[in-house]
């Protein structure tokens, strides 16, 4: 191991009490300044350590949730959004809070300054800890040990990080053994992709010998067993992998969770849902909201709800046909719901009945279940849990993510589920709803269409 590795958590962690320390203090001053002798019973001095205390333990919580603190981990771009938005919604939070203290609304002006200077930060911040994280740490140079060509998709995703990964060499599994290993000694790391479990498992034992890293390419197997309990029978240590989906605790945590976040979120919505509603009435005279036969758990079909984004009978000329990006169908005010992820909110009304929950995989067309079956038999295991009004694979992948690469992130979801990991998708789907970057930016199509699988036939979707 590089020895300058050993101190990467120190780093991480100094560099985060740095970025709290200026934000927090800058919280206290305007707390100090504006707030503490403006409220009816001014605070004595635990008082206000107190409000202080809260304020901080809310910024740690929405950094920890939205990733603000992985410097070298995320893109600047996506340290600077996240922390963003963080530092926007505890700063919202906090004027409430001062509000609800000193009993009226507050004077705002003095929050607002407060962001603008946090945003100040934040930004020098991402700046120089990114400058001062690729000084210290380069980027790693790698070979990727590969054994078919979906290890291409792989080498591109990487390559766009250059300032994490430096992909020197790849090498066939076909070559003798000996050479792989001489070649990997000659790395910082390999790139494990899709190869022979049993050759895979040497090549990793042979990177633990050595100290080397290791990025494996999970298989489904793989993301089942990172799901198991850990437990022993005497002295021998077992995995226990239970394959049952949620327990009924979890169901049962799950569905209050469901209902305690999007009751509310229906009633503060549902102004805007009305003006949307009006807007898509009067742009075309065409009815408001999509109807569309999808599956939940175990199967059942029912109706997701969308407003409508595309023009009437946008299959009458041409038949099925896949929606793109600048698809002529969609309408003007189409394009912009879909931008916003706005045409997904009457699927709250699905969440209260049922038929969804708030996090789950994104419910597919049963005909599209099909056709994936028939590539993939592992595709009905996501059918585990209902299916998500938002998931994991919707704030983690992108719009062109293989449906191969988001079955492993549902499966990731489901295996190791969690009303933790529930409200953190809840959370980065605002994020992404913010934030839209030009690969997430398309939803749903709402009419059928045909694409090429990755063996070049056609697949409705």
């Amino acid at each position: 191991m590089n020895k300058k590795d050993q101190y990467k958590r120190l780093i991480t962690f100094g560099s985060a009490v740095l970025l709290m320390a200026m934000l927090i203090s800058t919280f206290g001053i305007v707390w100090y300044e504006f707030y503490s002798e403006a409220i009816m019973l001014p605070f004595y001095r635990r008082g206000n350590w107190v409000l202080i205390g809260i304020y901080t333990v809310m910024l740690f919580v929405f950094f920890k949730a939205y990733g603000g603190f992985r410097v070298g981990y995320l893109k600047r771009t996506d340290a600077f959004y996240s922390q963003m938005i963080s530092i926007f919604c505890v700063n919202v939070i906090s004027y409430f809070l001062i509000s609800l203290i000193g009993r009226h609304f507050m004077n705002v002006i003095p929050i607002v300054i407060m962001t603008v200077i946090d945003f100040f930060f934040i930004g020098l911040w991402t700046y120089l800890t990114g400058e001062m994280y690729f000084v210290i740490y380069p980027p790693r140079k790698l070979v990727i040990l590969y054994g078919s060509h979906q290890a291409a998709s792989l080498v591109m995703k990487m390559s766009s990080r250059v300032d994490k990964y430096m992909i020197c060499e790849s090498v066939n599994i076909n070559e003798h053994a000996d050479k792989i290993k001489e070649i990997i000694l000659k790395y910082e790391g390999v790139i494990i992709c899709d190869i022979p479990a049993e050759q895979r498992n040497d090549y990793l034992k042979f990177c633990f010998e050595n100290s080397l890293r290791a990025y494996i390419a999970p298989k489904i197997s793989d993301i089942i067993v990172r799901g198991a309990d850990d437990i022993r029978l005497f002295d021998t240590p077992l995995l226990l992998c239970r394959n049952g989906g949620l327990s009924f605790e979890q169901r049962f945590f799950k569905r209050a969770f469901d209902i305690i976040l999007s009751l509310p979120a229906f009633i503060v919505l549902s102004p805007l849902m009305l003006i949307i509603s009006i807007v898509i009435k009067i742009s075309d005279g065409g009815p408001v909201l999509y109807k569309q036969c999808r599956l939940t758990q175990d199967g059942k079909e029912f109706n997701v709800l969308k407003f409508r984004s595309m023009v009437v009978d946008a299959e009458k000329n041409g038949g099925p046909q896949l929606c793109t990006e600048n698809d002529d169908r969609i309408t003007a005010v189409g394009k912009i719901l879909r931008k916003c992820r706005f045409d997904e909110f009457p699927q709250l009304i699905n969440v209260l009945r049922g038929d969804m929950s708030l996090v789950g995989p994104r419910p597919e067309r049963p005909e599209l279940v099909d056709e994936y079956k028939k590539q993939m038999p592992e595709f009905e295991y996501r059918l585990r849990v209902k299916a998500g009004l938002t998931g994991y694979a919707q704030v983690i992948g992108v719009y062109d993510t293989t449906p191969y690469d988001k079955l492993k992130m549902d499966l990731m979801y489901i295996e190791n589920y969690s009303i933790r990991s529930d409200l953190q998708i809840v959370l980065m789907t605002l994020k992404t709803m913010l934030f839209p970057t030009k690969t997430n930016e398309a939803t749903d199509c709402n009419v059928t269409g045909s694409s090429k699988n990755k063996n070049g036939k056609e697949e409705k979707k």
